[in-house]
């Protein structure tokens, strides 16, 4: 079959990359020749699954998770009259804002200028409520996309502290998720643990909760956007499937989960000893963040919900935490981690004991990691009443820290 028309990849205003595509979802990742000259070979340029080399690489999996999952992808490419295995096509279409820095256009970056539309009142609302049926609120001038399988809404905050609609590639600023409608009170209860995340360092995103045409929304600030001066700068992240290159759709779509495959502690904390700038102070954040997910019960904290940033070209860090649903409140959804604790899956068992025999897996000081986990459990059971948001749930989460540190 005839090659597509390849699909360049901009980094910070750098051509680093070309995507190529014969059919369906494959795709060939070949760095260009400034690449390959201006950084050292090896390094994570676009994704530690695929190092910087003069050979071309297969992107498959990458690429795919730069598009939502399941019937919201299906929408899209719906809209498009393409398969929605089409990785290429929905790319080409949708790839000048997605998650991370990269641009992704067949064109220039700046071939055409993005812009925002501004939203009344009355506009949002009508967004919000047919965002079911309109994944990401797309447009024909929309070219944006994220991964996931929740309502989603992209937007640029505008200086009067309203919203507004990213146009042309624009980089939106913040996420909108809509309550679940089988689970309701899902993102008051995701709101609260941002809050309490942030209260104790675990996350520099601002999370707020507003009702939009009697809806509850959940609007998150992204964390991989900053404004520089008068300029809003993407900043370069993947998350760990991406990283790793597990597919999160094999194993009828389970492949996020470690038990199907997907990423483990152990492998995320190979990649930060790896990259990381400083390793040490990486495992330590990555334990933080281990117990804080056993402590409010999210039992989802799967492959694309654990991010990597990559601040410096060759360099990778942990991504604030930015899914954080205590699960536990809905023991329908999910009761094993997504992710074993020293071969634990059920986040009920485990210990303080049990997150330092995982850390040592990952050659890091058992001791060092106890001290690191208990840190993390007291600040916890410290800042939790004293979050508003917090309170319908304070009970719980003290219940369960209460139980970890108990076995300190």
């Amino acid at each position: 079959m005839t090659p597509r028309a390849p699909l360049n990849v901009w980094l910070e205003g750098r051509h680093v990359a070309t995507f190529t595509s014969k059919q369906g979802r494959d795709i060939n990742c070949s760095y260009t020749e400034e690449a390959v000259d201006r950084w050292a070979g090896g390094i994570p340029l676009i994704s530690c699954s695929l190092p910087l080399q003069t050979r071309p690489q297969d992107a498959s999996v990458y690429a795919s998770g730069l598009l939502p999952e399941g019937q919201h992808r299906a929408s899209l490419a719906a809209a498009l009259n393409v398969p929605a295995n089409d990785t290429h096509a929905l790319l080409q279409r949708f790839g000048r804002d997605v998650a991370g820095a990269l641009i992704i256009t067949s064109e220039g970056p700046e071939d055409r200028k993005g812009s925002v539309v501004p939203y009344s009142v009355a506009e949002l609302e009508r967004e919000v409520t047919e965002l079911p049926e309109r994944p990401l609120g797309i447009y024909e001038d929309s070219e944006l996309s994220l991964a996931g399988l929740q309502d989603k809404l992209l937007l640029v905050q505008i200086e009067d502290g309203g919203w507004g609609r990213p146009v042309h590639g624009m980089p939106s600023t913040h996420i909108l998720k809509l309550d679940d409608r089988l689970h309701p009170g899902l993102v008051a209860a995701e709101t609260a643990c941002l809050k309490l995340a942030a209260a104790i360092g675990l996350t520099t995103v601002d999370a707020r909760l507003e009702t939009i045409a009697g809806i509850p929304c959940l609007i998150t600030s992204r964390f991989d956007r900053r404004n520089q001066g008068s300029t809003l700068v993407r900043i370069h992240q993947e998350d760990a499937c991406q990283a790793l290159g597990l597919d999160p759709e094999a194993n009828n779509g389970r492949g996020k989960y470690q038990d199907a495959g997907g990423p483990s502690f152990l492998r995320i904390a190979g990649l930060l000893d790896k990259y990381a700038r400083d390793p040490l102070l990486e495992l330590d954040t990555l334990v933080a963040g281990l117990t804080y997910t056993v402590a409010i019960g999210n039992a989802d904290a799967h492959g694309k919900n654990v991010a990597l940033l990559h601040p410096e070209e060759g360099e990778i860090s942990l991504a604030p935490l930015y899914d954080t649903v205590p699960t536990m409140l809905w023991p329908e959804l999910r009761k094993n981690g997504a992710m074993s604790v020293h071969n634990r899956f059920p986040l009920a068992d485990v210990t303080i004991d049990d997150i330092a025999d995982e850390a040592r897996t990952w050659r890091h000081d058992a001791e060092r990691s106890r001290e690191a986990a208990t840190r993390t459990a007291s600040l916890i059971r410290q800042s939790v009443e004293a979050i508003p948001e917090c309170r319908p749930i304070a009970a719980r989460i003290v219940k369960r820290v209460d139980r970890l540190l108990a076995t300190a």
